[in-house]
């Protein structure tokens, strides 16, 4: 099963780049975030004509998330109990009766000391202990989106002042190490150890695509169940940034993991 996470900043104007996306690539889930717009205005019917059943979350404008599934979509969750928000930036579910998916659209964060931020941080915190209530779950998991942080230098392109900025500040880089602590892998990280210059994000302003300056941002964890268990095994993943040479694209690629459930003799 192909699993796949991607920001596409407002679905409605990337609808045609999103089907073709998904026609080149055949995604068995797609799990968007940042879709702004709200669950009625959602372009439902063009990827139910593409075989995907929906699940959506949306609020007018700003953020929203939603997950395309061609295999039968159950036990859906909207954010997180143990955090009051009235953004939407989670939707969870079980995929096929076997695989549980959470696709988290994490705050940006604006800059380092601001409420924004403060909010953020918040927002992991509770996160945490959400996704530490779900591995206890007997599903393997796997935790997808845009977490609008860069966790090591590695992934942030090199003139990036890693010490103090958004997405790269120390506060940040621990809170995601806190959600590795519980035991998730980054899958991404995992199949390419020594990678550089591996960025799932570019900003609109300077060229930064041509000129490669990049973040890492975006990322699939897994529970360990779920990377390599005698049932389940994670056995490729990656980013596809071609569709951010696109016109008019979203600032970010998406990204994916192909996991197997081994049938038992």
């Amino acid at each position: 099963m192909k699993v796949a996470f991607w920001n596409v900043n407002s679905v409605r104007p990337r609808l045609p780049q999103v089907l073709e996306w998904i026609k080149e690539e055949q995604p068995d889930v797609l799990c968007l975030q940042e879709i702004k717009c709200q669950e009625h205005e959602f372009p439902t019917e063009p990827f139910e004509e593409e075989g995907f059943q929906c699940a959506v979350f949306g609020q007018k404008s700003y953020n929203g998330v939603a997950i395309l599934s061609k295999y039968a979509i159950e036990d859906i969750q909207k954010n997180n109990p143990y955090f009051q928000d009235d953004q939407s930036r989670i939707l969870e579910c079980v995929i096929d009766g076997w695989l549980r998916v959470v696709n988290v659209y994490v705050p940006n964060g604006q800059a380092v000391g601001t409420e924004k931020m403060d909010y953020k941080l918040d927002f992991l915190k509770s996160f945490k202990e959400y996704i530490k209530s779900r591995m206890k779950l007997e599903n393997p998991l796997i935790i997808g989106g845009d977490f609008n942080v860069a966790p090591t230098p590695q992934d942030a392109h090199k003139s990036a002042q890693q010490d103090k900025d958004v997405l790269c500040s120390p506060q940040e880089r621990k809170a995601f190490r806190e959600l590795l602590h519980l035991g998730l892998l980054d899958t991404i990280r995992e199949f390419n150890i020594q990678a550089k210059d591996l960025f799932s994000w570019w900003d609109y302003r300077s060229g930064s695509f041509q000129s490669n300056k990049g973040f890492r941002i975006d990322h699939i964890l897994a529970s360990a169940m779920a990377f390599n268990s005698p049932e389940y095994k994670i056995i490729n993943c990656g980013i596809e940034s071609s569709p951010r040479s696109n016109e008019r694209p979203s600032d970010h690629a998406p990204i994916w993991v192909k996991i197997e459930k081994i049938n038992k003799i």
